[in-house]
């Protein structure tokens, strides 16, 4: 049996996970997106968060060609009937499962891996890191959610001048699209991932599950609705937890707020 495509390891209530595809720079396939499944959801029971991270020299160059052009051409066949898209699931359970996902991004992030990406809540990359979609290049499109989490992050005009040139964003010019909200020296990104990582679990379960969960539906909502939903949450009976954080502050018990500067 060879090397799982996927690594998991659990460092107190962190879950990291790993793409382990290396040789082929994390392409993705079918069995790396069903070994990521089963990471995520073991991640979801046992873990408060989770880093994604790629092994080798790059964090992920999306979509495994090969395997693309084996299915256009028939050697794989289809399955019987139509189904919810594998990346769209698997990346949904990221995105909007129980707990934060923190990306720790370095070389190719591109295609796929950049969709995949875009799927975690907070993201951090190094100074070798590089975006890109280069589907259009192709003769494909994008079918792991970009046309929905990219777009909304770095706009319209952005994602097609991306798709439609190919150009690749350095570091400075994803952080300037909010791609990222972090960017490090070279190799550092996942000890940055690590440390925010660390620093969100200090949160309430919680309170993490409503972050990650309220925000992208109010931000899909009316005015009106969008305030209705808040008012929903803010308002549902607090957990003990809460409570105990909250008279902490009250009596002067609470620590400071560290400096968020990266």
């Amino acid at each position: 049996m060879g090397e799982p495509l996927i690594t998991y390891e659990l460092d107190g209530a962190i879950a990291l996970i790993g793409l382990n595809r290396p040789d082929k720079r994390n392409a993705i396939n079918d069995s790396l997106i069903d070994e990521l499944r089963v990471a995520v959801l073991r991640a979801h029971d046992e873990a408060d968060v989770a880093v994604l991270f790629g092994h080798g020299s790059n964090f992920c160059a999306g979509l495994d060609l090969a395997e693309a052009l084996a299915r256009a051409t028939g050697q794989i066949k289809p399955p019987r009937k139509r189904r919810r898209h594998n990346w769209h699931e698997v990346f949904d359970l990221i995105a909007r499962g129980p707990i934060p996902f923190v990306a720790a991004l370095h070389g190719a992030v591109v295609g796929g891996g950049l969709e995949l990406a875009m799927a975690a809540h907070v993201r951090v990359c190094d100074d070798s890191a590089l975006f890109g979609l280069p589907e259009g290049q192709r003769g494909i499109f994008v079918g792991g959610g970009g046309t929905v989490r990219i777009q909304r992050v770095v706009g319209t005009t952005v994602m097609m001048d991306m798709m439609l040139t190919g150009r690749l964003l350095s570091p400075a010019e994803g952080l300037q699209e909010h791609v990222v909200r972090y960017v490090t020296p070279a190799g550092q990104a996942l000890a940055k991932a690590r440390e925010l990582a660390l620093r969100i679990g200090k949160n309430s379960v919680d309170t993490n599950w409503m972050i990650i969960n309220v925000l992208p539906r109010v931000q899909d909502l009316s005015h009106d609705d969008g305030l209705f939903v808040e008012q929903l949450n803010s308002a549902r009976a607090r957990p003990p937890e809460a409570e105990a954080r909250l008279r902490e502050f009250v009596d002067g018990k609470a620590k400071k707020l560290q400096d968020n500067q990266a």
